[in-house]
């Protein structure tokens, strides 16, 4: 076996020794919580069929549907004038969900807040279904390192809804709080993709002018094939989405069917609840950003007093993803990154490069999901101290 068929250098996430803890520092799909995941396996040894069995529209599934709404209710402090809906396609089934069900015409003018690679992807699709007006957020070497500041004249006051993804997985960038739209734009509803930092920071709904915010479900609250969906009752009609929007995207006609107008992912949607009175107990939503921000620090602090080994494209301490944590190794050293991800590997550490629609990019990744404890960040540090020290000469 050569070093470029090592199982590190394809994005394997398999043990290299069993006797050793796998930590999966996957960007996603990823591990959840040891105590979600336990409580999972042990449902499966009750007697009677689990929920990969029962069908959607049995009364032991109703409840089960019910009990998850509710958690989510509960665990993100969600408003009474707001739906919850479990929708198909993950986050790319939202990216042509929301312009479909928010401009009627194609002529209905979207705001785009592009700073990285998903808000790219999602702008780009809603090109199809509305027009799109973007705000660029590049820095000025064309790069995605930073957030551009909303002003009145940068949002078209046409818009039918601003849209920004709060944390940027590939590209590092997050906003901690939610941005403060202008006074004079403040009746354009926000749509945020969520997907990979929902549940770690409180939401204002209506301070921040909310309307409808996604998760796929695979980062932070559950397995991939459900996403969380939360509209803004005001939004919802079907007068008011587009003539187009095929009725397993259209909110309303999911709303009106109570999640049951096709089969939802019924596993899943159990999952999702799991997870939140996981969260629930463990302190809820401040609780989990107090250790967010705990995990990413431990790693920030070993990249930022490296003394240049390490290095992360993000530098202002606003914008750096407390989710997902990009960084090269002596500027880019090829062999120098092969070297770290096969011994980090060999220590149970996997996930910090997989293959993606993009390539294997310039930065390995270190994602701190809700399945990461502070520990599993401190094992990932001292690894990196270790290394870095026998690499250094």
């Amino acid at each position: 076996m050569t070093a470029k068929t090592h199982p590190a250098l394809v994005g394997s996430l398999s043990m290299a020794n069993p006797s050793v803890k796998l930590i999966n520092f996957s960007p996603g799909p990823t591990s959840l919580p040891k105590a979600v995941e336990d409580e999972i396996a042990a449902s499966f040894k009750k007697p009677g069929l689990t929920s990969l069995a029962l069908s959607h529209r049995s009364p032991e599934f109703l409840k089960i549907l019910d009990h998850t709404k509710a958690s989510v209710r509960r665990v993100m402090d969600i408003p009474d004038d707001y739906e919850v809906l479990f929708t198909h396609g993950g986050g790319h089934g939202q990216f042509v969900a929301v312009p479909l069900n928010l401009c009627h015409d194609k002529s209905d003018i979207a705001t785009y807040i592009v700073n990285g690679t998903w808000t790219e992807r999602a702008r780009d699709e809603a090109l199809r279904y509305c027009s799109v007006h973007t705000i660029d957020g590049r820095d000025s070497l064309g790069g995605y390192t930073t957030f551009p500041e909303l002003t009145e004249e940068k949002i078209d006051p046409k818009s039918k809804f601003v849209y920004l993804c709060s944390n940027e997985t590939v590209n590092g960038i997050e906003n901690h709080r939610l941005p403060k739209i202008p006074e004079s734009r403040r009746k354009i509803p926000l749509v945020i993709d969520a997907s990979s930092d929902i549940t770690t920071k409180p939401i204002d709904w209506h301070g921040d002018c909310v309307g409808v915010l996604f998760a796929c479900a695979s980062k932070n609250i559950g397995h991939p094939g459900v996403t969380l969906t939360i509209v803004r009752r005001d939004l919802l009609g079907k007068a008011k989405a587009s003539p187009l929007c095929p009725g397993v995207f259209n909110y309303t006609t999911n709303l009106e069917a109570d999640n049951l107008w096709n089969t939802p992912a019924t596993f899943n949607i159990e999952v999702i609840g799991y997870l939140m009175d996981w969260l629930e107990r463990e302190g809820g939503v401040a609780e989990n950003e107090r250790r967010s921000i705990a995990k990413s620090r431990i790693l920030y602090d070993v990249i930022d007093n490296s003394g240049g080994f390490y290095g992360t494209p993000v530098q202002d301490n606003a914008w750096r993803s407390r989710m997902n944590i990009p960084f090269d190794l002596k500027g880019g050293d090829e062999d120098l990154t092969d070297d770290f991800l096969i011994e980090s590997w060999n220590e149970g550490m996997v996930g910090l490069r997989t293959l993606t629609p993009f390539g294997v990019g310039d930065y390995l990744r270190a994602s701190l999901y809700n399945g990461i404890t502070e520990d599993d960040a401190a094992s990932l540090a001292d690894f990196m101290q270790r290394f870095a020290r026998k690499n250094s000469a």
